[in-house]
């Protein structure tokens, strides 16, 4: 978890990291008590400013799913999961309305979303990194019909 950030995501690198946390609550990889990297640890891992680090970590906080102990570090708060779950699945759910309406829109079949949904779930990568060459193939096959 929070092993790397796309800088040339169009997702603010702050952005990345506050969602990296709630997908690894919402996914059970960290759970209630877990302790996270410190800002400094974390922002050299990732070569971002510590200060984007910092960001984060306050907003997550702001958002009830953290908590900082002093001098002790960043925890994940108690009783999170299901609310992580539900945010989460609430945003990538609205993304995908969004997605599959434009691939409608386009004239896509419904075999050819789901074949590319498929793959790329398949693939198991970070969700701010380029599109894969697999995915990107697989589109342009789908395009010529």
């Amino acid at each position: 978890m929070l092993s790397s950030v796309d800088i040339t995501s169009n997702v603010a690198v702050y952005a990345q990291i506050e969602n990296h946390v709630q997908f690894a609550i919402a996914s059970g990889r960290l759970v209630s008590g877990d302790q996270l990297p410190s800002v400094r640890e974390l922002s050299e891992r990732l070569n971002v400013n510590p200060n984007t680090v910092a960001k984060a970590y306050r907003d997550l906080e702001v958002m009830g799913l953290l908590y900082t102990r002093r001098g002790m570090g960043v925890f994940i708060e108690k009783g999170v999961e299901q609310k992580c779950r539900e945010n989460c699945y609430k945003r990538i759910g609205s993304r995908l309305h969004e997605v599959v309406a434009e691939a409608r829109s386009a004239g896509m079949p419904l075999d050819d979303i789901i074949d590319i949904a498929r793959k790329a779930y398949e693939l198991d990568s970070d969700p701010y990194v380029e599109t894969p060459n697999a995915i990107a193939s697989l589109a342009k096959q789908s395009a010529k019909g």
